[in-house]
């Protein structure tokens, strides 16, 4: 958008460095474009989204009976999306920021959720001294 300068004939317009007030357009992240040609129907082009939701959904509905075993499948969808996003080229919707920040993200939350899991109570899997006394410290 072109401020209009004045005291100029005719109020010429020149560029502003200004940004302007209203955003038109966003730039797509990098690999966001459809996993698949535009000739398919648009679940198949957005087909790595749609995997990472339905691992996400069949681990909250086994968290109905195994928490533990619900969270970890959660957690595995999680990484599967930062390996897609990682290795597929095109991923769609799948792409919200960059690259980098994309594999970042899901694979921190894939590895929290799942050492979370596995230090659930009762009986965890494992134990990480230092996380023990930091919620005892927080909590008492």
């Amino acid at each position: 958008m072109g401020a209009v300068k004045r005291g100029t004939p005719g109020g010429t317009r020149t560029r502003s460095r200004r940004f302007p007030v209203l955003t038109r357009d966003t730039a797509r992240p990098e690999g966001g474009g459809r996993a698949m040609s535009g000739e398919h129907a648009a679940p198949y082009r957005q087909w790595p989204l749609l995997a990472v939701c339905a691992g996400v959904l069949v681990g909250l509905l086994v968290t109905i009976g195994q928490f533990r075993a619900g969270t970890l499948i959660i957690a595995a969808a999680l990484l599967a999306g930062a390996g897609m996003r990682w290795w597929l080229p095109e991923v769609g919707m799948l792409a919200v920021r960059s690259r980098y920040t994309d594999v970042v993200t899901y694979g921190v939350l894939g590895v929290a959720i799942a050492l979370l899991a596995m230090m659930a109570q009762p009986g965890p899997w494992i134990t990480i001294p230092f996380l023990g006394r930091a919620v005892h410290f927080s909590v008492g």
